[in-house]
């Protein structure tokens, strides 16, 4: 049976990388398998998370170029193989990954005769590209070529407005999206005389991040747009409690509160994302589950000081839980509950 051979759980919601491969340093491969589902449940999920990871998952792109001496997209340079509209595909096709949202500047400064690729390119630290042999031009004479590209980070397209256009300043059609391919497919099976399904996933991205990477940030870009939804209720219902309180109690200077929701969407999202997603080692696995730690919340009440005090559970599993939390979930836990605020 599917389930079988890939080891899902038939009891609580769980995913797993089933396969994984780098086809080049700019294709990158990942099938991914979450079960169990009730019948019709998979094929919903499946939907969102294929246009999630087309749509919502942020890449950077270059999305204007500067050529020192060219003031036309179609001139032609003598000494250089390609026209100045082949360079600026060739500048568009670079992959790249930003950890800034701020516009970042990349400069190539050479002289000929040379091939120039995208190891030529001078970029700030926040900027990092993916494959450094892609080619963008070959200077057949002993000249100059300097180009200055602008860089921003963005989702989906942007389509070049020729209306916009400054002297010497050529905009680009940008292409943002650092993924290449998503599909998605379901398959049943019985469980204790239930149909259950399982969700396949399969991801390719451009490099600048891993299929892994972009099923966390789709399936968090998922959980952000709901969670305003879920609150929906609780705040009309604080809306009329306070109403309620106007008339009953006397008028006393009053000062609103805001609800944090970075750490209410935090809350909620642990409640729902299990200790596997950590990767632990079995050892450290085994002894969570059998104090009933299932999901990231769960392991969240716990300090340093309790983890220690888990049966068979030693001073290595708990640097690897502390390791694992600080990796992948940006989290820490204090050393014991005098440090809880």
């Amino acid at each position: 049976m599917i389930q079988d051979e890939i080891g899902i759980s038939t009891q609580t919601l769980q995913w797993r990388c089933i396969e994984s491969r780098m086809e080049s340093k700019r294709l990158l491969y990942g099938r991914f398998a979450i079960s169990p589902f009730r019948k019709g449940q998979a094929n919903t999920v499946g939907i969102a998370m294929r246009r999630a990871l087309l749509n919502e998952i942020e890449g950077a792109s270059v999305t204007s170029v500067v050529i020192k001496g060219v003031k036309h997209e179609y001139s032609t340079i003598i000494g250089i193989q390609e026209s100045i509209h082949d360079i600026l595909i060739n500048l568009k096709e670079i992959i790249l990954k930003s950890d800034s949202y701020e516009l970042q500047k990349a400069y190539i400064s050479i002289s000929g005769p040379i091939k120039v690729t995208a190891q030529d390119i001078k970029s700030p630290s926040s900027i990092r590209i993916i494959d450094t042999t892609q080619y963008i031009a070959t200077l057949t004479k002993a000249i100059s070529l300097d180009i200055e590209s602008n860089i921003e980070k963005d989702r989906g397209y942007r389509i070049d407005n020729s209306q916009k256009h400054q002297e010497n300043l050529f905009q680009i059609d940008a292409v943002f999206m650092p993924i290449r391919n998503a599909n998605y497919s379901v398959h049943s099976f019985e469980s204790k005389t239930k149909t259950k399904e399982i969700l396949f996933l399969e991801i390719w991205t451009d490099g600048s991040l891993t299929p892994k990477e972009a099923l966390y940030e789709a399936s968090r870009n998922l959980i952000d747009l709901f969670i305003p939804l879920t609150n929906s209720e609780k705040t009309e219902k604080n809306l009329e409690m306070e109403k309620k309180k106007e008339f009953d109690m006397p008028c006393f200077p009053f000062q609103f509160v805001p609800i944090d929701m970075e750490e209410m969407t935090k809350d909620i999202a642990f409640k729902h994302i299990f200790i596997d997603q950590l990767e632990l080692p079995a050892r450290a696995y085994n002894c969570l589950k059998r104090v009933n730690v299932h999901t990231i919340a769960d392991l969240l009440n716990y300090t340093e000081n309790d983890l220690v005090k888990i049966k068979n559970f030693g001073k290595k599993s708990v640097e690897q839980v502390l390791e694992a939390l600080k990796k992948r979930f940006l989290v820490d836990l204090p050393k014991s509950k005098n440090y809880l605020n």
